[in-house]
């Protein structure tokens, strides 16, 4: 009886366990314990304040941070941004959020509308309104009601705002390295 005990104590301590054979010697094998127990390790790649804790999170979602603004800077763009938000609400409230009707009630503030050169570069105005991002939805492309807007205050400080059929909202950010004022959508 001893015997079949420990004969059946040997066989359940290999299970879960990878050994090499002579083909894949010198690779990897997990340890019995986590094997077993279905749990892997910390990732060795996880970056502090990383999201969902992925590899490379941080170096992967660069572009999805706003730089940096000075103390002065950021002041001006608050201001800017409380000049900007009853005329969203007043539009928003009278169910008017389609880019041309938003860019003609901003300009009356003073804004000039951003202009670029056959190459892109910037040559005057500081106002952008466009049309909100598309987005893949349902199997298809498809671009939402509303504007989005983009106000370059300064070098390093924007508002960007938006209005929509279901709200509205206003806030003050650096720029974005790729996108200007606007945060860029999720590349994948």
């Amino acid at each position: 009886m001893t015997g079949l005990v420990l004969a059946a104590v040997l066989c359940l301590n290999g299970c879960g366990e990878q050994h090499a054979t002579d083909s894949s010697a010198g690779a990897a094998t997990s340890s019995p314990r986590s094997a077993a127990s279905g749990a892997s390790g910390a990732s060795p790649y996880v970056e502090p304040g990383a999201g969902d804790g992925a590899p490379h999170y941080n170096e992967n979602n660069g572009y999805r941070r706003p730089g940096d603004m000075s103390p002065a800077s950021a002041l001006d763009a608050a201001k800017e941004a409380d000049r900007i938000r009853p005329v969203l609400k007043r539009l928003w409230e009278q169910k008017k959020w389609d880019p041309v009707t938003v860019r003609a009630a901003l300009l009356p503030l003073g804004y000039e509308e951003e202009r670029t050169g056959a190459k892109g570069e910037p040559l005057d105005g500081t106002l952008t309104v466009r049309a909100m991002f598309s987005r893949y939805t349902d199997g298809h492309e498809v671009t939402p009601e509303g504007a989005l807007v983009g106000l370059r205050v300064h070098d390093d400080a924007c508002v960007t705002a938006f209005v929509q059929k279901s709200n509205y909202g206003v806030t003050t950010n650096g720029p974005y390295l790729e996108t200007g004022c606007f945060e860029p959508p999720y590349g994948h």
